[in-house]
């Protein structure tokens, strides 16, 4: 049966969401703060790897990453179609380099445990890092080469998601500023800063870094606190990068409009987005020695984005403990990206009553009320 959707945050999760439950047949209302697309998921570098993020052994998250990662190819493919908007997607693969010969064990035991998920992985060694990479230094020791990572341009990306949601007649209120629930939770009414009201069948919660302000209507802890992400990039480079190259340190990526993307510098500034001098100056030196042809380049763009973080590092997915009409899909982190086709998917299975495609027990909304 065809419900009406209320979903709050045009962020690439919420568009998304959006999205696949507008496909479904159902009736979906979008609210955004401000404009879609305007906060972490556009800011972002775009890179789809957990193969190279995740380090330790494998959790429930790396399973949510893993599923999310086989299902882009397609999903990118609808994105596009139900668009009418290409966007930069590129199955370049991951080379992650190491440069210390005690890392040589950290190497062996990635490869163990990523060979249970059948994950494509080929260990380097330096002449075979810089025959892939002649650009990257000299001091790399060894390496892992990831084939199915692969990385897409953020801004076109969330163009593309925000046309297809309009195309299949997705209802956007964007620069609603604060939006509140208004009388109890079962009635799904919210309202914004304007006093405009929405009613619907199920809320959808995506706000990203804004989330924990729902915590005083829903009688749970929401611990989502944003994280300022500071990213630079380079132009008019004679070089340019044949994969994503991964470093315990960050990531650099060459990007179709012949640029070079280097994050991420992370720190805690509340809701300021500016970049600082001192986290794009730790860019620039991390750059210049994994690539000694940026030793005399100064990048011609900074910028930074508010990554919705949790205690655990965890998303919100799933029901709200107490009502089968309140949905969380936030708290993703610095992965909302890689992991939108499966939130999506999550999320309009449980509006449909149907059970997750993952187990959600690690994701649940209210693993921090006592």
């Amino acid at each position: 049966m065809s419900k009406k959707i209320i979903v709050i945050g045009a962020g690439v999760i919420g568009l998304s969401t959006a999205l696949e439950c507008q496909m479904r047949g159902h009736e979906v209302i979008l609210l955004e703060k401000g404009k879609c697309g305007g906060q972490a998921s556009g800011a972002a570098a775009g890179l789809l790897a957990p193969f190279s993020e995740i380090e330790e052994d494998p959790d429930d998250f790396f399973t949510l990453c893993l599923s999310s990662l086989r299902l882009f190819s397609k999903w990118k493919d609808l994105v596009m179609t139900e668009s009418n908007h290409s966007f930069e997607y590129t199955t370049s693969g991951t080379v992650h380099a190491y440069f210390h010969e005690a890392d040589m064990l950290k190497i062996e035991m990635r490869m163990n445990w990523q060979k249970k998920f059948q994950v494509k992985a080929e260990k380097l060694t330096a002449k075979q890092i810089r025959t892939l990479e002649p650009s990257l230094s000299q001091d790399a020791v060894a390496g892992l080469y990831y084939p199915e990572e692969s990385h897409l341009y953020a801004p076109d990306y969330l163009i593309a998601l925000e046309k297809a949601c309009e195309n299949i007649g997705v209802t956007i209120h964007e620069n609603c500023g604060k939006v509140m629930l208004e009388n109890e939770l079962e009635r799904c009414t919210v309202k914004d800063e304007h006093g405009n009201r929405y009613s619907g069948d199920i809320i959808v919660l995506c706000s990203g870094a804004w989330s924990n302000e729902w915590e005083k209507y829903l009688n749970l802890a929401i611990p989502v606190f944003p994280i300022r992400g500071q990213i630079c990039a380079y132009d008019q480079l004679d070089k340019h990068l044949n994969h994503i190259v991964y470093t315990s340190q960050g990531y650099l990526v060459s990007k179709a409009n012949n640029t070079l993307v280097c994050g991420a510098s992370e720190d805690i500034a509340g809701f300021n987005t500016a970049p600082t001098i001192k986290g794009i100056e730790r860019l620039k030196n991390w750059n210049s020695q994994v690539l000694p042809m940026l030793r005399s380049k100064a990048p011609f763009s900074k910028w930074a984005g508010l990554r919705p973080a949790t205690q655990d590092g965890f998303p919100f997915i799933g029901h709200h403990p107490n009502s089968e009409n309140f949905i969380f899909a936030c708290g993703h982190y610095r992965n909302g990206i890689l992991l939108s086709p499966i939130t999506a998917n999550i999320v309009a299975d449980l509006v449909e009553g149907k059970k997750s495609v993952v187990p959600l027990e690690a994701f649940a909304p209210d693993r921090f009320t006592y």
